[in-house]
């Protein structure tokens, strides 16, 4: 509680428990608490008498000489070391939680690598200005990182401070627009995720039949492989899938998703359900791929997942089998970019069910989201819709290939004509 206090003509001095006098006043509808760090009251009513002026002043020249001069002496109402930082976001009630112990351990990650990048004189939170904060987006930058990797650590931190604002008086010095990256930064660069062609899945489960090549719990593998291929759901999904989750009498699969935690049932192909009878042959555990399920559950000492690298290591040796590298070189990035994984089956289903003819609905209820994945292979459809509006505006007829047929029938016994003219004219007919 506050022993003192003396209004002024702007704001009040009041004196804190431990004599020490403080002011309270505004500038722009803000809030500010300055330590005039002094117990003396002649000597607070003279520091403050010279800010007074300072404090009338409408020009914002003005306000901002003042608020250069009293920078060292404005204390937010709560300090907090950069040092003690982290331990307080751990516990305050508003951090993120992230659903896996990796997504909690990069937040940690990014927050002990943008100390790094501060000045040594920098010790407290609310030290930490937007030009700091813009400074650490430039050194990002120069690492050449994605752009959704670059703008997931600035989201983070942004986070971590917004958590805090309470230490912040100025505000989260995150919030600028421009520490993010655009994504039109990368258009030159049209490497992206592909889906395997008919022939690259032939080739894929043919190389996971042959005994000369060898890889880690392989039989496993080509389960997960066919549950890829023929359900379209994530490694994780596919690598954790449980017995009780499939009915092979009825041939239905029920997958809760992990990423998005919707629950989808799948028809069981003939492919599929031949290789999961196969599986019942060493069934002694809940999940249909027990070795696998328990490698891809490895954690490090500090919780974090290492073993889903592992396996997926696994699944891209048997990619490489087939003659295809999983990643290239991007210009303007230090790591490789994706084109082949265990995710282009996700990709492969969406193109089959496109390709088929099949209701983009019933895609979705299968994926289980309204994925990326869907509108990139159902686009055609669009296009197709956008010819037959342009053919009628113009007035164009298209002939079916029915009426193609039996008008090349009709010209095949046109009497009295040349033979070599009557092939011309079928020929014209069908081509058109």
């Amino acid at each position: 509680m506050a022993r003192k206090v003396m209004k002024q003509d702007v704001g009040t001095i009041y004196q804190k428990p431990n004599g020490t006098y403080h002011y309270r006043y505004q500038i722009n509808g803000e809030r500010k608490s300055i330590s005039l760090k002094t117990k003396n009251q002649e000597e607070a009513m003279r520091k403050v008498k010279e800010l007074l002026p300072v404090l009338k002043a409408t020009s914002i020249e003005v306000v901002s000489a003042h608020v250069a001069h009293a920078r060292n002496l404005i204390k937010p109402a709560n300090v907090l070391l950069l040092t003690e930082a982290w331990n307080v976001y751990a516990k305050h009630p508003n951090r993120a939680t992230p659903a896996t112990v990796n997504e909690r351990l990069a937040y940690e990650a990014d927050w002990r690598d943008f100390l790094k990048s501060l000045p040594k004189g920098c010790q407290y939170l609310h030290e930490v200005t937007p030009e700091l904060a813009d400074a650490y987006a430039q050194k990002l930058r120069e690492r050449q990182l994605a752009v959704d990797t670059h703008n997931r650590k600035i989201k983070r931190l942004r986070k971590i401070f917004s958590t805090l604002i309470e230490y912040c008086p100025d505000g989260s010095p995150f919030q600028s627009p421009v520490l993010w990256r655009k994504d039109r930064e990368e258009q030159e660069h049209n490497t992206r995720r592909l889906a395997f062609t008919r022939e690259q899945e032939q080739a894929l489960l043919d190389v996971l039949a042959d005994s000369t090549h060898k890889v880690k719990n392989k039989p496993e593998i080509r389960v997960i492989y066919h549950l890829g291929m023929f359900t379209g759901q994530r490694l994780k999904d596919c690598v954790l899938l449980q017995w009780h989750k499939v009915d092979l009498e009825r041939r239905r699969i029920w997958v809760k998703q992990f990423k998005t935690g919707k629950e989808v049932t799948i028809p069981i192909a003939d492919q599929l359900l031949t290789v999961l009878q196969e599986a019942l042959a060493w069934k002694c555990d809940e999940y249909i791929c027990p070795n696998c399920a328990a490698r891809y559950k490895q954690k490090d000492a500090s919780g974090k997942d290492v073993g889903c690298n592992k396996v997926g290591l696994d699944i891209l040796r048997v990619i490489r089998w087939i003659g295809l590298e999983p990643s290239v070189e991007v210009p303007g990035r230090k790591k490789k970019a994706t084109v082949y994984g265990f995710h282009s089956l996700r990709h492969s289903f969406a193109s089959h069910c496109a390709e088929a003819g099949v209701p983009k609905a019933v895609l979705l209820s299968i994926l289980g989201t309204d994925s990326d994945i869907a509108d990139k292979y159902y686009v055609h459809i669009g296009e197709e819709a956008q010819m037959e509006a342009i053919a009628a505006v113009a007035s164009i007829t298209t002939k079916s290939d029915r009426q193609r047929i039996e008008e090349a029938l009709k010209l095949l016994d046109t009497p009295d004509v040349p033979a070599e003219e009557i092939l011309n004219r079928v020929r014209h007919v069908l081509k058109v």
